[in-house]
C-alpha cells in the first residue's frame, strides 16, 4: 500500500456513508415510506413510487456526473467535491425528519437530494482507489473499503433497530419518533466519520481552478464522448463494462427494492430490519474473503460465483412468503454483495492503462449511474402494471443472466495486456 494512513481514511469514509446505504436506502426509509409517507395509497403503488423515486435520483446524478468529473479533474479538487456532495447527502438525510403521513412527494424529494449527495460523492471516492493503492493490492484495498462499509453501516443500523424497537430506552415517545431520529443519526454519523478522509486523502494543486460552469459542462460531456471512444479501443475492458452495467443494475435493484418488496408481501418491520442487519454483518468477513478469493482463483471466477448466487436469490424471491424466506435471502445477499462489487471495481482497475486511471475510473462511475436507472424503473413498472411486485423481482433475474453471459466472453489476461500497450 502506498500510504496506510490514506488507505484507512479512505476505507473509513465507506464506514461513514454506508449508514445512508443501510438505514436510508435499504432498510428504515423504505418501510417508513410505505407505512407513513405513502399511507393511504395501495401497497403496490407505494412500491412502484419508491422505484420511480430511485430512478429519478439516479437519472439526475447520471446527468450531473460528467460535469462533476470534469470539475474534479480539471481543478484537481476531488477531495473538495467529495466534501460538497457528502454535505449535500447529510442535509437531504436530515430533512427526512420533517416528513409526515401522506408526504410521499416530500419524502421522495429529500431522498433524491440525499441520494445525489451519496452517489455523487462516490464518483470522487471511487476515483481515489488508484491514487492510494498499488495495482497488486487493489483487490484487498477495494474489499477493505466494502468491509468497513458493512461494519459501519451495520453498526448504526443495529443501534437504530434497538431504538425503533425500544424507543422508551432512548427517551422517545413512539416508534415513529425513533424512526425519524434514526434519519438524523445517519447525517451525524456520516459527518463525524468522514472527517479523516476530508483531511487525509490526496488533493494535488491545479492550474485550472478558474474555469466557468459553462466550460466545465462543455468539458465534461466532451470528455465523456472522448473517453467513450478511447475505452472502446480496449476491447476486453469495453466488454467487461457492458457486462458490469447489466449485472450491477441487478445488484443495485435488489439493494434498493428488497425491503419495500418484503413489506408489501406482509413481512414485519422488525424482521425486515433484522434481516438487513444480518446482511451487513455477514458481508463484513465475506467482502474480505472475496478479496482473497479473487487473488486465489481469479477475480473473474469470483464474480461468476457471486452472480450465480444472485440469480438464485431473485428466483427464490419470487416465491417468498415468510419472514424466514427473507432472512435466508438476506444472508445470501450478505455473502456476495460486497464481494461482487469490490471484485468488479478491482477487475476494472486491473485492465485500465496507468496513464488513463482518472479518466477511465471517472467513466466507470458515471456510466454505472446511467446503467442503474433501468432496474428500479423496470421493477416499478412491472409492479404497477400487474398490481403485484412479484413479477418485478423475477424480472431482475434477467440482469444476472445477461450479465453472466457477457462476462463469460471477457478475456481478462488479454485485457490486462491491452492496458500495458
Amino acid at each position: 500500500m502506498k500510504n496506510k494512513k490514506q488507505v484507512y481514511a479512505w476505507a473509513l469514509y465507506d464506514w461513514a456513508n454506508s449508514a445512508f446505504a443501510t438505514t436510508i436506502l435499504a432498510t428504515v426509509l423504505p418501510i417508513f415510506y410505505k407505512d407513513v409517507a405513502a399511507s393511504g395509497i395501495p401497497d403496490h403503488l407505494a412500491t412502484s413510487y419508491w422505484g420511480y423515486t430511485q430512478t429519478i435520483g439516479m437519472l439526475i446524478i447520471a446527468i450531473l456526473s460528467p460535469i462533476l468529473g470534469a470539475m474534479a479533474d480539471y481543478s484537481r479538487s476531488k477531495r473538495l467535491f467529495l466534501k460538497v456532495f457528502a454535505y449535500l447527502g447529510m442535509i437531504g438525510t436530515g430533512l427526512l425528519y420533517f416528513v409526515g403521513e401522506g408526504d410521499y412527494i416530500l419524502a421522495s424529494l429529500f431522498f433524491i437530494l440525499g441520494s445525489i449527495g451519496f452517489s455523487g460523492g462516490n464518483v470522487f471516492y471511487d476515483s481515489f482507489l488508484p491514487d492510494i493503492s498499488d495495482k497488486n493490492k487493489m483487490d484487498y484495498v477495494s474489499a477493505l473499503g466494502f468491509a468497513a462499509g458493512y461494519l459501519g453501516g451495520g453498526l448504526l443500523l443495529l443501534i437504530n433497530l434497538i431504538m425503533i424497537s425500544k424507543p422508551q430506552l432512548f427517551g422517545l415517545s413512539s416508534t415513529l419518533a425513533a424512526t425519524k431520529i434514526s434519519f438524523v443519526s445517519v447525517a451525524v454519523w456520516w459527518f463525524i466519520f468522514s472527517l479523516p478522509a476530508f483531511k487525509t486523502l490526496p488533493s494535488p494543486d491545479s492550474q485550472h481552478t478558474h474555469l466557468t460552469l459553462k466550460k466545465y459542462v462543455k468539458a465534461g460531456f466532451k470528455r465523456l464522448a472522448t473517453t467513450f471512444r478511447n475505452i472502446r479501443r480496449y476491447r476486453e475492458l469495453w466488454k467487461f463494462l457492458l457486462a458490469f452495467w447489466v449485472y450491477n443494475d441487478g445488484i443495485g435493484t435488489i439493494i434498493r427494492m428488497a425491503t419495500i418488496y418484503g413489506r408489501e408481501i406482509g413481512i414485519g418491520q422488525t424482521d425486515l430490519i433484522g434481516a438487513l442487519l444480518l446482511t451487513q454483518f455477514v458481508g463484513i468477513p465475506c467482502a474480505l474473503l472475496f478479496g482473497k478469493l479473487g487473488e486465489k482463483i481469479g477475480t473473474k471466477k469470483g464474480i461468476f460465483i457471486a452472480l450465480m448466487i444472485y440469480l438464485m436469490i431473485t428466483i427464490r424471491g419470487y416465491y417468498m412468503t415468510t419472514a424466514f424466506d427473507f432472512w435466508l435471502l438476506a444472508g445470501l445477499v450478505g455473502l456476495v454483495q460486497g464481494g461482487a462489487q469490490a471484485l468488479s471495481r478491482s477487475l476494472y482497475g486491473s485492465m485500465v492503462p496507468e496513464n488513463r486511471t482518472a479518466e477511465f475510473f471517472g467513466f466507470y462511475g458515471i456510466s454505472s449511474k446511467f446503467a442503474a436507472i433501468t432496474g428500479p424503473f423496470l421493477f416499478a413498472l412491472v409492479g404497477q402494471l400487474t398490481e403485484s411486485s412479484r413479477l418485478g423481482i423475477l424480472a431482475v433475474a434477467s440482469f444476472f443472466i445477461i450479465g453472466i453471459i457477457l462476462l463469460s466472453r471477457v478475456d481478462i489476461e488479454k485485457g490486462r495486456s491491452e492496458a500495458l500497450k
